[in-house]
């Protein structure tokens, strides 16, 4: 039975989407505290897969999760999933809103949410906890000063109320999960490459290597950049592609980018991800 990891315990947006993926299929999920231990964890043999958020589309990047699939050699990613998410006010059932002195979540929550604890509970401190499900599992335990921001299925988990629903500052609010492994998924025909590159510190160098996709005609769907950490002022670049490793053009264009950067890895290709109601 295949290994998967998820961002715990019961009720977190990972575990959402960890169920998504996983659907009826015969996984051992397991949950884990923090981003590094579930990716460590699959490095050392001890998950076969772990399924990680990597941006939000309020908050941007999940750094946590970027350095570590930069950095952790052997893993790849094999699939990606986008979960809508639906952020909710929760509390001990009885609790009179004009009490709560403490919001607890993890911070991506807590940043997405910024206008209504503003606007709502200004008189409330912020708390950040490691995940979603963890700070309801506290206000469950706690006084009725406490409130917390998760989902529905954490109120429902630690018997919760949801005083206030759709709280997110922005309805337009979905996370991308994406699942690594020790390898990636082979072409499905519409696929997307992730990869992490550092070029030489010199002008130029970073136009460069991207003008190499415009020559290609490969589309990049996203670019990011994070410090290289061994230094100030130095950057390591992600970016997504739109097709498979193995194919022609882009098999040619990343084989033209491994000589014009001082460091290279593929991340992985997997097939974009699809609603099952959308258009094939």
């Amino acid at each position: 039975m295949i290994k998967i990891g998820y961002l715990g315990p019961k009720g977190t947006f990972s575990f959402e989407a960890m169920k998504k993926y996983t659907g009826n299929g015969p996984y051992d999920a397991q949950d884990y505290l923090s981003i590094p231990e579930i990716i460590l964890a699959v490095q050392d043999g001890k998950l076969d897969e772990a399924i990680v958020p990597i941006e939000n589309s309020i908050e941007g990047a999940v750094n946590a999760t970027m350095d570590m699939i930069a950095t952790e050699a052997g893993l790849m990613i094999k699939a990606e999933l986008v979960l809508p998410i639906r952020e909710h006010l929760l509390v001990k059932p009885g609790t009179d809103i004009s009490g709560i002195r403490y919001v607890l979540s993890h911070p991506q929550p807590l940043g997405q949410c910024r206008r209504f604890l503003s606007g709502q509970l200004p008189y409330a401190q912020t708390k950040a906890v490691y995940s979603t499900s963890a700070a309801a599992q506290e206000v469950a335990e706690g006084s009725n000063e406490l409130a917390a921001i998760g989902s529905a299925a954490a109120a429902a988990e630690y018997g919760l109320e949801i005083a206030k629903t759709d709280i997110q500052d922005n309805h337009n609010n979905h996370t991308r999960f994406i699942v690594v492994g020790m390898n990636d998924s082979p072409k499905s025909g519409n696929d997307k490459t992730s990869i992490v590159f550092s070029t030489e510190d010199e002008p130029g160098s970073l136009y460069r290597v991207l003008d190499i996709f415009n020559l290609w005609d490969i589309n990049m769907a996203r670019i990011e950049s994070r410090p290289a950490k061994h230094r100030l002022g130095r950057y390591i670049f992600f970016v997504d592609l739109l097709g498979h490793r193995e194919d022609g053009d882009l098999r040619d264009a990343l084989i033209m980018v491994s000589r014009k950067t001082s460091f290279l890895k593929i991340l992985g290709s997997y097939p974009i991800f699809r609603e099952p109601s959308e258009d094939k």
